[in-house]
């Protein structure tokens, strides 16, 4: 922000100090002549004051809608949340809009195999998110039974690291996977792997859908709720359902086999990233946003 020349202030933030809080954002958008606040997470959107701005409240999930009582208007970044905003609790349609996230990829280069012992020549696949039974990772490591050529990395922290590790064992393809614990270098993961495969049981977005197509890899998905709506499948990733070990396992081996597949995926997926999901497209929509909403 300093970069920018953006102002900042940094405030506690605990539900006794609510009304603290907000009085201390009120002060502080007067002093910068704020035309609009934005609140990014719920209970942030929560302390949003009123004044001359327009307030903006952003929802990333399923949250409670009480806290976003005074905005003047909510943006959802899938088309399900606004259909959860709209019609389980009221909210009025034309006070919502969507806007979806956008992946832009980073300069990152390829990691090397090596780094994590992981022959050349062999396919490749990547898991990412969070080490927890919402992800399923456990339908990963059950579907790699299946591919008994592929090696598996598991990008991510969590609590189900642990199972995680012991279901490997179990299933005889732990020297097949690596744990690669919390990364910072997602773009270095992507561009070294030849299959994304993304199995979250509960997903209201998936950002690594977005970011699969971005990175221009092939992508295998279950189809909850997020993936489901974002993904065309055939045309741009395969998407399989939820907790189907066979299917995922197909899915994997189709792509290994199938060149003129994985060339379609990933020409349709580029696409979309860079129409629907660059940083330019969401930035603008955004802007398009602020513009009609800041006070004449």
């Amino acid at each position: 922000m300093a970069s920018l020349d953006i102002p900042t202030r940094t405030y506690g933030f605990h539900a006794a100090t609510t009304p603290v809080t907000r009085a201390l954002i009120k002060q502080f958008a007067a002093e910068i002549d704020a035309d609009i606040l934005l609140g990014w997470m719920s209970r942030a959107s929560s302390a949003m004051p009123k004044g001359p701005w327009a307030r903006i409240g952003r929802l990333g999930g399923y949250y409670h809608m009480k806290r976003y009582a005074g905005a003047d208007m909510l943006v959802a970044n899938t088309h399900d949340i606004v259909r959860y905003m709209v019609e389980e609790n009221g909210w009025p349609r034309a006070k919502t809009r969507y806007i979806p996230n956008f992946a832009t990829p980073d300069s990152h280069s390829a990691i090397p195999r090596s780094a994590f012992y992981t022959p050349e020549g062999v396919p490749l696949l990547l898991g990412m998110g969070r080490l927890h039974s919402d992800k399923a990772h456990d339908i990963t490591l059950r579907a790699l039974v299946d591919v008994p050529e592929a090696y598996l990395w598991i990008a991510g922290s969590g609590p189900a690291e642990r199972e995680l590790k012991a279901l490997a064992k179990r299933l005889g393809v732990s020297d097949r996977v690596r744990f690669l614990g919390w990364r910072e270098d997602a773009g270095a993961l992507y561009r070294a792997c030849d299959v994304v495969v993304f199995p979250s049981r509960i997903e209201p977005l998936g950002n690594v859908v977005i970011q699969a197509w971005a990175y221009a890899k092939p992508l295998v998905t279950a189809a909850s709720i997020g993936p489901a709506a974002l993904v065309r499948t055939e045309e741009d990733a395969l998407l399989v359902p939820v907790d189907d070990v066979a299917s995922l396992s197909t899915a994997i081996r189709r792509l290994q086999s199938d060149e003129a597949l994985v060339r379609r995926l990933v020409e349709a997926g580029s696409a979309r990233a860079a129409a629907e999901f660059s940083e330019a497209a969401v930035v603008a929509e955004w802007r398009s946003l602020f513009d009609e909403l800041r006070p004449k």
